[in-house]
């Protein structure tokens, strides 16, 4: 009788507080999750960073034996110079593209990279003009391309996703929830062949150092925003169109990135989603909002009350008023 109670208490206690269990194992998951990437990316990379390490430690001792002249001081001074402006998209190779990383193209990728927040970190502000410029330019910029890609996913999401999916509930008589989520299989599978496979295939052949695999990379580094910037397509030694090249690349960016949210945005009004999410959040207290909504009637109640008592005294001094003006 008692471990009968004590269980029923138990799974009333879970019930009552099952959005804080929940939630308790979300932020759990998250932090595994993270611990996970940790380890498997230390575990791939750190070889492969051991091995650059060593080569470049004999290639530095290689070129100091046939140098007798040039001390490591001197070789170690010019190679941290190297690498500075090599931070800043400027590099010292013969093989190096020498077109500018400020003319307007270049300037209007950049601005897309901060305004989108992907940031590939090629191309920096080099002067203190620039970077003060850069900061008041995002501040802006940041919350004015969150409304603009606002609006322009809420249009584009009611003629692609959401009368599609009334059309053929009305017409056809299909399931609301099973049209919504065939719909956004179709529409998944759609925007990733035209925004990651067939860019990809693209790249592969415009960018000369790039296979398909490296180009997929770019393509999903880039269209979720990551930019890590270890590959940056026009880039390369004399670069054919590059002008061209660049505006093309600035006006995928944006459409992907539009793509990639409508994708996302007919994926959360999906019904079990829906569902799912709301098991993280905080649930409201219905007993909380009737005492807020007693207190506001209540309120009302005596504002009410109030003019009315007013307005009867002003009418009783009305007559009052009539009276002593008459025998006056």
């Amino acid at each position: 009788m008692l471990q009968s109670l004590a269980g029923s208490s138990c799974v009333r206690l879970v019930e009552r507080h099952r959005s804080a269990w929940c939630f308790g194992f979300l932020v759990l998951g998250y932090l595994l999750y993270l611990v996970f990437g940790a380890v498997v990316f230390s575990s791939v990379e750190l070889p492969y960073e051991d091995l650059l390490r060593q080569e470049l430690r004999k290639l530095k001792r290689r070129f100091l034996e046939e140098h007798e002249c040039l001390s490591e001081p001197q070789l170690e001074q010019f190679l941290g110079r190297v690498l500075e402006a090599s931070n800043y998209g400027v590099s010292v190779l013969s093989n190096a593209s020498g077109n500018w990383n400020w003319d307007f193209t270049s300037a209007l990728f950049f601005a897309s990279t901060v305004l989108s927040t992907t940031g590939y970190g090629h191309t920096v502000p080099l002067s203190d003009g620039g970077k003060a410029f850069c900061i008041i330019y995002s501040v802006i910029g940041i919350p004015f391309t969150l409304l603009f890609l606002t609006a322009v996913v809420q249009r584009v999401t009611v003629h692609v996703t959401r009368r599609p999916v009334l059309y053929f509930h009305i017409r056809w008589g299909f399931s609301k929830q099973v049209v919504a989520i065939v719909h956004a299989v179709l529409l998944g599978f759609v925007t990733v062949s035209c925004f990651f496979f067939i860019p990809a295939a693209v790249f592969s052949v415009l960018e000369d150092d790039w296979n398909f695999l490296e180009s997929f990379y770019f393509c999903f580094i880039s269209l979720s925003t990551i930019g890590l910037g270890d590959y940056v397509p026009g880039e390369g030694y004399n670069q054919k169109f590059r002008e061209l090249y660049k505006i093309g690349i600035t006006c995928y960016l944006l459409l992907g990135l539009i793509a990639m949210l409508v994708v996302l945005e007919t994926f959360c009004e999906l019904h079990e989603l829906k569902k799912f999410r709301k098991m993280f959040y905080v649930k409201k207290d219905k007993d909380e909002d009737q005492v807020h909504i007693m207190e506001h009637d209540q309120l009302s109640f005596s504002s009410v009350t109030e003019q009315v008592a007013g307005l009867k005294e002003e009418q009783k001094q009305k007559p009052r008023i009539a009276t002593t003006s008459w025998e006056a």
